[in-house]
């Protein structure tokens, strides 16, 4: 069969040469064999392709493979521990974190810090988030890696294909582009023995894409929510200050025409209720967000403050919970017929396999789960039933709260998965890619 219009042989091998990548990054180590057989290649023409990433460095040959019938065994493949590496990073309304993963998914580098960034300017938030990455970076070099490209996680709406945060309600960010902010962080890094890098050489990669949706491709990419992998349908929610959720289609991201879909935070459950600070009234962030659940808990600021950085009020409201207190738990279970009362008309409209509760809720889950259910039982066409096979599940995600950092991390890869010999492309694709 001839190639189809604009296919061109660079582009066959382009590809063929990302299969094999893929291929070994999630069986290896392998055989090439057994990556031929994988990706439905002959061993013939595998074996250029495997040679050409042992020569770019992207895979290692780690010894022996198994005997699988006639002619000498091979050796077997594995990614290689040196090279690309994918920068994650997380700005979240109280912390900041970065996160360096490399080819074999494993986290190489990781730093945090508290960071009142709420209403803060986000040229301050971004010098500061640079100099986390400065960190990570210096740490994963002495180490043999380099950044790939780099992955931003907000709690907000991002223009789809731009690095412009659209609104961010809980940083009080409106149509702010990230690019400039970050841009000393993405340039070029310096020649092995001194001076500027390589003449022409393009700046890192970047993305900037919603904490939810970057926590949904980090389910999917590390083994799914704790009790099983996702199947190919599912909403992913994630909730701290804000509520986010992500919806998964045919293992795709359904990411809306601006990019804005999943803003399961600002659905009104009570239209006639408290005023939301994106201008609506009875958003389910009002019932459901860490703020809300604090406040209806009783626990005050001031009780609320010795417990604040990534996840400390979130661990107080589940050490609180835990102990018995009554208030806390009756908090969580209104939370939870809150977040039911919202999820109904996604579960209804869509029909997923299944609701993963990811950031906080993953914590909570213990009792936020049981109203959430029972509403979601009440007012959709299927209920929630784990009993009963074909069901919707409700499960609580594996990554947790480490999804959107993690998921930042494993998408600033896709540039190197996606062209492995040019993993210095100058763009990384600005849809989230689940695969």
């Amino acid at each position: 069969m001839t190639a189809a219009r604009g296919d061109t042989q660079h582009g066959i091998r382009r590809r063929n040469l990302s299969r094999v990548l893929r291929a070994v990054a999630a069986e290896g180590p392998v055989s090439r064999a057994g990556v031929a057989a994988r990706i439905g290649l002959t061993r013939a023409g595998v074996a250029p392709l495997v040679d050409e990433l042992l020569r770019a460095g992207l895979l290692v040959e780690t010894g022996r493979a198994a005997p699988s019938g006639r002619g000498r065994p091979g050796s077997e493949l594995a990614v290689s521990d040196r090279g690309p590496a994918g920068l994650g990073a997380e700005i979240g309304v109280d912390h900041l974190a970065v996160c360096a993963v490399d080819l074999r998914g494993r986290v190489r580098a990781r730093v945090a810090a508290d960071a009142a960034n709420r209403r803060s300017e986000p040229g301050a938030v971004l010098a500061h988030l640079s100099e986390l990455l400065a960190e990570v970076t210096a740490g994963i070099a002495v180490e043999g890696l380099r950044p790939a490209g780099l992955a931003v996680a907000v709690p907000g709406l991002v223009a789809r294909g731009s690095a412009t945060v659209v609104h961010a309600p809980n940083l009080g960010w409106r149509e702010a582009d990230l690019g400039p902010g970050l841009a000393a962080a993405l340039a070029p890094a310096p020649a092995a023995h001194g001076g500027s890098g390589s003449p022409g050489a393009a700046a890192l990669p970047l993305m900037v894409e919603n904490e939810a949706n970057l926590g949904a491709l980090a389910e999917l990419r590390l083994g799914g929510a704790a009790d099983g992998s996702p199947p190919p349908d599912f909403v992913h929610v994630s909730a701290e200050i804000g509520i986010g959720a992500a919806i998964v289609v045919d293992g795709q991201l359904l990411r809306g025409a601006r990019g804005f879909a999943g803003e399961l935070g600002h659905v009104p459950v009570y239209p006639d209720g408290r005023p939301c600070g994106c201008g609506g009234r009875g958003c389910l962030e009002q019932y459901a967000g860490e703020e809300a659940v604090l406040r209806a808990g009783g626990l005050t600021k001031r009780a609320a403050a010795g417990s604040s950085g990534p996840g400390g009020r979130i661990a107080l409201l589940a050490h609180r919970a835990a102990d018995g207190d009554a208030g806390v738990i009756r908090a969580l279970h209104e939370a939870g017929t809150a977040l039911g009362i919202a999820l109904a008309g996604t579960v209804n409209l869509l029909d997923p396999q299944a609701v993963v509760l990811g950031g906080a809720l993953a914590r909570l889950a213990p009792w936020v789960l049981p109203s959430l259910e029972r509403e979601l039982a009440l007012r959709t066409a299927v209920a929630a039933d784990a009993a009963r096979p074909g069901r919707l599940s409700v499960v609580v995600s594996g990554p947790a709260a480490d999804g959107p950092l993690l998921g930042a991390a494993h998408a600033a890869l896709g540039a190197v998965l996606d062209d492995p010999v040019r993993s210095g492309a100058t763009t990384l694709s600005p849809p989230v890619d689940i695969r």
